[in-house]
């Protein structure tokens, strides 16, 4: 047991040693979900003129309507920003020589996912933070009652990430299959407007949305926030986290560096 502790505690220690030296990464993860709070939120409540209805029966402000969407953007990109790691890992040889280790290979690639969650944790609550000071402030409890919500939706984008990583051969490839996953993932959600908006605009775009794997991470978290619980969408995310991790572990092949160079 001691051994298992002590590979989790270094691949933790690992992953928060490379987010420290890399001080640009934390900014960027915070510009995108800022701008939209300041920025475009602002915009929008005074194009809409109206606050958004939440399926709670409850009228909120379109700035604390979003924040949870914006929480889970954070999650999105670091668990894709995860995925690229991984795949540089591979490219330099250091996953093969984590791979060495005696523990089993299920172990060490969940414990890479535990690690990639945790710092995305510490990005959400300083966006949080924030939010707070300028206004958007969540019930406090509700800040505690979402950090098991958050836990879980970092995990499942986290291995969703990995599970990507496993079909990127080059690092050159990994934007543009980033692109294709990440905004349709966000933008066919429930992070920038309610389902119902989107069902008085098009049945079948809210159709998608309903589907999206990213709108039920939402949803668990803006229920959570707000000290409400989304038994649909903490069964999804759970079901979801299991399927991404166990094919993540099926088709990670630390050797897709090696054989490219080979051939």
């Amino acid at each position: 047991m001691n051994a298992y502790w002590q590979c989790l505690r270094g691949i933790v220690l690992r992953e928060w040693l490379r987010f420290v030296l890399q001080r640009t990464r934390f900014l960027s993860a915070l510009v995108r979900p800022l701008l939209w709070l300041l920025v475009f939120a602002a915009g929008f409540r005074a194009a809409l003129g109206i606050s958004v209805i939440e399926p709670y029966d409850t009228y909120i402000p379109y700035e604390v309507y979003i924040i949870p969407g914006l929480a889970c953007m954070i999650l999105l990109f670091n668990g894709m920003q995860g995925s690229l790691s991984m795949v540089y890992d591979r490219e330099m040889g250091s996953m093969r020589v984590l791979l060495t280790s005696p523990l089993p290979r299920t172990f060490l690639l969940c414990s890479k996912l535990v690690a990639t969650a945790l710092i995305s944790l510490l990005q959400v609550y300083g966006f949080l933070a924030i939010a707070w000071v300028y206004g958007v402030q969540p019930p406090a409890m509700g800040l505690l009652l979402a950090l098991p919500a958050l836990l879980l939706v970092a995990l499942m984008l986290s291995a969703l990430g990995l599970l990507l990583s496993n079909a990127i051969r080059q690092l050159e490839n990994f934007a543009g299959v980033m692109n294709f996953v990440i905004f349709p993932l966000f933008f066919l959600s429930s992070a920038l407007y309610p389902l119902w908006k989107m069902r008085d605009s098009s049945e079948w775009l809210y159709w998608l949305c309903a589907v999206n794997p990213f709108t039920h991470a939402v949803e668990l978290v803006r229920f959570a926030l707000y000290e409400r619980f989304a038994g649909l969408a903490l069964a999804v995310c759970l079901g979801l986290t299991l399927v991404f991790a166990l094919l993540a572990v099926l088709t990670f092949n630390p050797q897709h560096a090696a054989l490219r160079k080979k051939g």
